[in-house]
C-alpha cells in the first residue's frame, strides 16, 4: 500500500493500515505501546530548506484516549532525532504532533526536536490546542505544518501548526548547529500510542483516519 504511493518508505505495516471510504485508517491495537501498537513509518524526501506539510485527521467515534500518543505525519532534519535522543550534538530534529489526556481533557501539542532542548524528550512550548476544551471524536482536524532550516548556531530556522486554521506553535528555532545535518530530508509518519510506560495503553483496539496529505518543499 505505501510503497505504491510514497517509493522509498520503512516500517509500514499493512495489517494495520487499510482504505475505509477513501480515508486511510490505522489501526492501534490494545495492550501494545510505540511501533507495537501502531505505525512508525519513514519515507526519504528531496533535501530542502523548507517544507510544507498537510493532511487531516480523524478519530473514531469510539476511540479510546488513554494517555496519549503520537499522530499524523511529520518532518525530520539530519539525523531526525526521536524517543529522548536529545540531539546534544546539533545534528538533527523532528516535528511532530502529540495527542494527551491530562484526565481533564484532551488537546493536540507540538512534539519537537532540536539543538538547545531542555529534554528529557521532546518539547511542546507549553503549546496547546484548543486552547480550551477537548478534541472531539468523529470530528475532522486539518493540520498544517511549516519547517524551515536554521544556519549555523543562529535561531533563524522557523516552526509552525496551525490546525483548522488556529494557530499552535508559530515561532523562530535552533534546529541544528551542524550545517552538514541542517537540511529537512525525511516525512515521517507516525501513529502510534506511548509514551512509555503501562499508564498509555488501551485495553481495546481503535482507529484513526488519515485524509488529503501534501508535502510540498519550499526551497532546496
Amino acid at each position: 500500500m505505501a510503497k505504491s504511493d510514497f517509493g522509498s518508505v520503512s516500517g509500514w505495516h499493512n495489517d494495520r493500515a487499510m482504505i475505509s471510504n477513501k480515508n486511510l485508517r490505522i489501526t492501534l491495537r490494545k495492550n501494545a505501546l510505540s511501533g507495537e501498537s501502531g505505525i512508525v513509518s519513514a519515507t526519504r524526501i528531496p533535501d530542502g530548506s523548507a517544507y510544507e506539510l498537510d493532511f487531516d485527521v480523524r478519530f473514531h467515534s469510539q476511540f479510546d484516549w488513554s494517555r496519549g500518543g503520537k499522530v499524523g505525519f511529520g518532518l525530520g532534519i539530519g539525523n531526525r532525532n526521536t524517543g529522548c535522543n536529545v540531539p546534544f550534538d546539533g545534528a538533527g530534529g523532528t516535528l511532530r504532533l502529540m495527542w494527551y489526556n491530562d484526565g481533564k481533557r484532551v488537546y493536540f501539542y507540538p512534539y519537537v526536536y532540536h539543538a538547545g532542548m531542555a529534554g528529557p524528550c521532546g518539547s511542546n512550548f507549553g503549546k496547546l490546542y484548543p486552547s480550551s476544551g477537548s478534541l472531539e471524536k468523529g470530528k475532522w482536524y486539518k493540520v498544517h505544518m511549516y519547517i524551515k532550516s536554521n544556519t549555523g548556531s543562529n535561531a533563524n530556522g522557523h516552526v509552525q501548526i496551525k490546525i483548522n486554521g488556529d494557530t499552535l506553535i508559530d515561532q523562530s528555532i535552533l534546529w541544528t548547529t551542524n550545517d552538514s545535518k541542517r537540511l529537512i530530508s525525511n516525512l515521517s509518519f507516525h501513529t502510534f500510542r506511548g509514551g512509555s510506560g503501562d499508564h498509555w495503553k488501551s485495553d481495546v483496539d481503535s482507529y484513526i483516519y488519515y485524509d488529503n496529505l501534501s508535502v510540498r518543499q519550499i526551497s532546496k
